[in-house]
């Protein structure tokens, strides 16, 4: 009977309204996906945060100063920035890998650190970025990243198998983190995509933390917002909605 009671209580955790979003850089959440983390939370949705980078190769490309207190500093910056995104969306936590900005790898050690992650926190639903480009109807340069490709392989890599297999890491068995599986995968910017959120309630959220990321969308936020706000419409009157995000949707069945 004790053995039942506490795979039953195993389950209910497995099972709970808890969310994770894995992304390469601050910012990155709030453009792919921050429309539909305000309405998770408005729905009791626990949301948190994995940002792979450091955020320290986020300024101008036209700089001259890039040495390491400039980095350093753009580092602070984004960090702050992403906090107080969060905190526009109600996000419950943001954690920080700082991996290099722009030297993102797909390592075995990136790989044991988000499986230690989804062990820890169990989310039921994760949100990643695409490991692949998207060729039709054309390459958008700027949205493939390679940054973003190594976050979305590796999180996706994390999620199945090794999170839900024993055999991988065993390292974190004995640190008592146990297999995890997650139920239900959110992928942005996919070459097929099968889903839409309606967030036609809170689109002013999403441009309201994306306006938090000041250094990065501050001197053109008007042409930013016209352009969030006219893919919201558009992918929303493809499910007959007023604001949709879209996203390969896939349950992990057992």
């Amino acid at each position: 009977m004790q053995g039942q009671q506490q795979e039953s209580t195993v389950v209910q955790r497995d099972q709970a309204k808890r969310a994770m979003v894995i992304v390469a850089h601050p910012d990155d959440a709030e453009f792919g996906c921050g429309g539909s983390v305000a309405r998770w939370v408005r729905e009791g949705w626990e949301v948190y945060y994995v940002i792979c980078t450091d955020g320290g190769g986020g300024g101008p490309d036209e700089a001259q100063d890039v040495g390491p207190e400039a980095r350093q500093r753009m580092v602070e910056t984004r960090k702050a920035e992403q906090r107080a995104a969060c905190q526009i969306l109600g996000v419950k936590e943001v954690i920080f890998l700082d991996y290099p900005d722009g030297q993102l790898q797909p390592t075995r050690e990136l790989k044991r650190e988000l499986v230690r992650l989804l062990r820890t926190y169990r989310p039921t639903r994760v949100v990643c970025q695409s490991p692949e480009r998207s060729w039709t109807p054309a390459l958008l340069l700027g949205r493939y990243h390679p940054d973003h490709l190594t976050a979305g392989r590796m999180a996706l890599e994390a999620i199945y198998p090794a999170s839900q297999n024993a055999w991988d890491f065993p390292e974190l068995l004995a640190e008592g983190l146990q297999p995890h599986r997650v139920r239900e995968v959110y992928i942005v910017g996919a070459p097929v995509l099968n889903h839409a959120e309606d967030i036609s309630e809170t689109i002013e959220l999403k441009l309201q933390a994306l306006r938090a990321h000041a250094s990065q969308v501050g001197d053109h936020f008007e042409q930013v917002e016209e352009r969030i706000r006219r893919g919201a419409q558009e992918c929303g009157a493809r499910h007959q909605l007023a604001y949709a995000e879209e996203f390969h949707r896939t349950e992990n069945a057992r």
